[in-house]
């Protein structure tokens, strides 16, 4: 496909980007970002960082490099200067807009759009390069699953830097609706935005989502999706927020199938997520979920091996079970952090819980949590409540009580660095 930048001009006076700020209208965003390619001054094809908060002004960048013809690559700010990717052109101040506007280069679904760093969840980050090829089709297969409303308004508190982020920027471009960014999370902000600005959808972890059930959020008025990934998902997480009358559909995706694999569609009862029409999701095996389809980077491949592992069933929807590097072998017996992570984060006094091994003389390893509570509760008590739900092999031998427990920008568990709390 030729000529994807030009779809933007026709949305008028349609709003592409909110945040509690400003907004543009997409011929704003195509006025301005065509006259911040100018400025850029790069090539076709060569990379261009973007050290910018998420906003309006990282919008106009994004799209500037679209414009040139330049592969965008998105920076995590929280990391030091010296450790940004390599690039033609930084832009870590907002672009100047005024001038003469470039004309659009053409573009071609098999041109690098962005490069992307992974989570890091799992050791050091990796780069992806994804196409538009790779974003269109993760759109067509999200408004299969999620359907698609004219009107869409999607709530973005994720960082713009992972591709969770990144893709309600990019898909919401393709679809033509607007995208309601957010710099950071913050839970009073996004429930006022649930409730006062007419979110439709909402992308949400597992940590984020409790924080705005514990903060108060019920029934936000316009919602129809709170699409939960970022890992397994408890139970009990998902019965709360539905009793809050939030609707909440889960969701499985990662960087290199440039965000979701496979989603449930709203309202949907099943316990797992089926994949998306384009998506191809098997399990090797052991038990790895292994992804093929046009979604996957062309730098990788197929069918992906994700390092995840999971259940399919009878129906062909996904259940995830965890990481594959992170089970637990205890006494021989192969232990799932995330199971017994759900347990633990059903009793009312815990926030969350992180679950690890340690090495140990007698078990090979030993089961351990680091657990965040919201009302006084004990370690005996915590272990008693997860004997009566978890083979004795499974409950954890130590519970040690933390603050908070480390998570990446995106929200998802730093496992490796749990002992070290």
């Amino acid at each position: 496909m030729s000529g994807v930048w030009p779809v933007a001009e026709r949305a008028e006076q349609g709003i592409a980007i909110e945040t509690p700020a400003a907004s543009l209208s997409y011929r704003e965003l195509a006025s301005r970002s065509r006259a911040a390619a100018r400025e850029l001054g790069v090539k076709p094809r060569e990379r261009v960082a973007i050290a910018l908060a998420p906003g309006v002004e990282f919008a106009v960048a994004l799209h500037a490099c679209f414009a040139a013809g330049a592969v965008a690559v998105p920076i995590d700010l929280r990391e030091p200067r010296e450790r940004w990717p390599a690039a033609a052109v930084t832009i870590d101040q907002p672009l100047a807009q005024s001038g003469p506007e470039t004309g659009p280069v053409a573009l071609d679904l098999d041109d690098v759009a962005a490069v992307i760093r992974t989570s890091g969840s799992t050791g050091a980050p990796r780069e992806v390069p994804l196409t538009f090829g790779n974003f269109v089709w993760s759109a067509l297969g999200s408004a299969v699953a999620l359907g698609l409303d004219p009107r869409e308004r999607w709530l973005c508190t994720l960082p713009l830097s992972h591709v969770g982020g990144l893709s309600i920027l990019v898909r919401s471009w393709l679809y033509q609706t607007t995208a309601l960014v957010h710099e950071r999370f913050e839970a009073r902000a996004a429930i006022a935005a649930l409730m006062e600005r007419e979110v439709t959808l909402v992308s949400v972890v597992p940590t984020t989502l409790a924080r705005l059930l514990d903060a108060g959020l019920e029934h936000p008025p316009r919602l129809r999706c709170a699409l939960l990934g970022g890992g397994p998902v408890p139970a009990a997480l998902i019965e709360r927020a539905r009793a809050a009358g939030v609707p909440v559909s889960k969701t499985y995706g990662l960087t290199e199938a440039c965000s979701q694999v496979a989603s449930q569609a709203p309202g949907g009862a099943q316990r797992g997520a089926p994949p998306l029409f384009c998506t191809r999701v098997g399990l090797a095996p052991d038990g790895e979920i292994l992804v093929t389809g046009p979604t996957i980077s062309p730098a990788l491949n197929q069918p992906l091996h994700t390092g995840d592992v999971g259940e399919i069933d009878a129906d062909g929807a996904l259940e995830v079970i965890g990481r594959k590097a992170d089970h637990i072998i205890s006494g021989g017996d192969n232990v799932a952090p995330s199971q017994v992570e759900a347990v633990l984060e059903a009793h009312p006094a815990v926030v969350e819980a992180g679950v690890y091994g340690v090495s140990d003389p007698e078990w090979g390893e030993a089961v351990w949590a680091a657990v965040v509570l919201r009302s006084p509760a004990s370690e005996s008590e915590l272990r008693g409540h997860a004997a009566e739900r978890l083979a004795r092999y499974a409950v954890p031998k130590r519970i040690r009580f933390v603050a908070a427990l480390p998570r990446t920008a995106s929200g998802k568990l730093r496992r490796s660095d749990l002992a070290d709390l």
